[in-house]
């Protein structure tokens, strides 16, 4: 459970504690306006104009890169000053092999600027908004994200039930036959994204939200009807997506949660966690069978894939690349970002395909040659030690909640198309924020007890 105050307000009189967690940040602001856009800015170029894709794309790097700034002009990266000294180091040879890699004609200007947004930007921000992010500001993140996740599902479902041509389901410049589907005649919910990915990658990074949501501390009913309206949410948007990516993931991290909730409960707190598990368990059957036609498409989406391509070999393809990467790549990489689907558009208007590889690994690996081996390798390295101190702090606060984001991050790290896709590496550095933000504020109540005015 995620309990406790941070032991800095002991001393504090209570009504300076309380305007301080009610108050947000400069950081605060400007990490939930880039969230915000990552969530809602495919819905503009979906239903309003797609002419906004520019602008929004520069309006949140913007942001980003302002929160960047905001951090190092306050001295908050000295927090994270290890990390930062590594994402310095690592910053200088992404910048000196895109120079080399520009000045020996491989790459273009263009790609080489689009490459230091997709391999860098949104990792620094998301070691800024960790580095200088309050508890009301996490807390606010937190509560953000479960009430999008609450607003999604409702469209998602209304996605789901409408025909592909119905206009929720097709974007202003297409028809139906762009519509991607799960079976014939039931679409591949977008919710407010303008691609399935996008909705199947914001299920993944929400759902330890969810769980984190679900599992705290409540204090009144209010606070109680909310946590159980996200978990449903966070059901409902799962069963009726239609992607294989947020069935597994989401059936994976419910698991996990109902275990690690029984695993790092205090044993007299055993038998409330066991009742929790329960009902979890309930609400998941129930809408389970309310939503069965749906788990029936989903089904069939597995069988339909399974016998057009094997089950180990794509795993292996998304953990490390397509094996055809390796006999056509060369020690010097096509240029960092030219793999990105911002430089295709760039380049030829349009964005439908990634221009090198499907896969994160392989795209890689392709962009940046020797230093695509470097990036898998650090990556590996992130994973290893996040995994191993959100264990301890879970084991700490008897809570699965660090557990599970780090978990999620590690998922989101190997397999996102993060340095293809706009909104996955968006999204990873919305993660990459929670998951280094938990170690700062290890206890933080979701919902705190309002202190005495008095």
């Amino acid at each position: 459970m995620m309990s406790a105050v941070n032991p800095v307000h002991a001393a504090v009189p209570p009504s300076q504690v309380f305007t301080r967690r009610a108050t947000l940040s400069a950081a605060g602001y400007l990490f939930l306006s880039v969230f915000l856009i990552i969530i809602f800015e495919g819905a503009i170029r979906k239903w309003v104009s797609s002419a906004t894709t520019l602008p929004l794309i520069l309006m949140r790097d913007l942001l980003a890169l302002g929160l960047v700034v905001y951090a190092w002009k306050n001295g908050h990266l000295r927090r994270y000053k290890k990390i930062s000294v590594i994402m310095l180091a690592w910053s200088c040879l992404v910048m000196g092999w895109g120079l080399f890699q520009l000045v020996i004609g491989q790459s273009t200007p263009v790609v080489f600027i689009i490459g230091l947004r997709f391999w860098l930007l949104y990792t620094w921000f998301a070691v800024a908004a960790a580095a200088s992010m309050n508890e009301a500001d996490y807390r606010a993140a937190i509560r953000t994200a479960a009430g999008v996740m609450v607003l999604l599902a409702p469209l998602a479902i209304v996605q789901h039930f409408s025909p592909p041509g119905a206009r929720i389901n097709t974007q202003l410049d297409g028809d139906e036959e762009s519509v991607f589907v799960a079976v014939v005649g039931v679409v591949r919910t977008t919710g407010t994204f303008s691609f399935t990915a996008g909705y199947a990658t914001f299920l993944t990074m929400i759902a330890p939200i969810v769980f984190g949501v679900l599992g705290a501390r409540k204090r009144n009913n209010l606070q109680f009807v909310f946590a159980v309206a996200v978990f449903i949410s966070f059901v409902m948007g799962s069963l009726v997506s239609g992607s294989r990516t947020a069935a597994i993931a989401s059936s994976m991290m419910l698991v996990a949660y109902l275990v690690g909730r029984l695993l790092f409960s205090k044993m007299r707190n055993k038998p409330a966690a066991f009742v929790a598990v329960v009902v979890a368990l309930a609400l998941t059957a129930l809408f389970a069978f309310v939503f069965r036609e749906a788990i029936e498409v989903t089904q069939t989406r597995f069988e339909q894939a399974s016998a057009a391509e094997n089950f180990g070999e794509r795993v292996m393809t998304v953990l490390f690349g397509e094996p055809w990467v390796y006999d056509i790549m060369s020690w010097i990489g096509y240029g960092v970002g030219y793999g990105s689907n911002l430089a295709t558009y760039v380049r030829t208007g349009s964005a439908d395909v990634f221009a090198l590889a499907e896969a994160e690994g392989g795209r890689i690996l392709m962009e940046g040659g020797l230093l695509g081996f470097a990036y898998l390798a650090l990556k590996m390295v992130v994973i290893g030690v996040g995994a191993f101190w959100s264990l301890r702090v879970s084991i700490k606060t008897n809570s699965p909640y660090a557990a599970l984001l780090w978990l999620t991050t590690a998922l989101a790290v190997v397999s996102w198309p993060a340095l293809g896709n706009l909104t996955a590496n968006g999204l990873l550095g919305i993660m990459l924020a929670f998951a280094l933000l938990v170690f700062r504020h290890p206890r933080l109540e979701i919902f705190p007890p309002r202190a005495s005015r008095t």
